[in-house]
């Protein structure tokens, strides 16, 4: 399913991720999908409250979780700057989607990393 939301369609995913060679493409590429099917269940479920929405991003963060090993795999973790920059893509689809009041901790508030 395309996704409709302009600003979500255009949003360059992990951006940071990809321009450190310490973070392997081939795993990133994982984390944008993650995302990218997040912004998907997002417009799909439409949720109407922020319990909605945190139901769908934890989910989502579990994904994360799996991907850890995967980024360890490849000689990389989910450290300091890709935890970061995770959180703030969790963000944007919160805030691109009109949540703006959603907290970014309890938007990943599953997470392990």
């Amino acid at each position: 399913m395309p996704i409709t939301n302009q600003q979500a369609a255009g949003h360059a995913f992990l951006r940071q991720l990809y321009t450190d060679p310490y973070f392997p493409d081939h795993v990133v590429d994982k984390g944008r999908a993650i995302l990218l099917r997040l912004c998907e269940r997002v417009e799909a479920e439409q949720p109407t409250d922020l319990a909605a929405l945190y139901a769908l991003t934890q989910a989502a963060t579990e994904e994360f979780n799996l991907l850890e090993a995967e980024f360890e795999a490849a000689g990389s973790e989910i450290e300091t700057v890709a935890r970061e920059e995770i959180a703030e893509d969790f963000w944007f689809v919160a805030s691109a989607y009109g949540f703006t009041d959603a907290d970014v901790e309890k938007l990943i508030d599953t997470r392990d990393w």
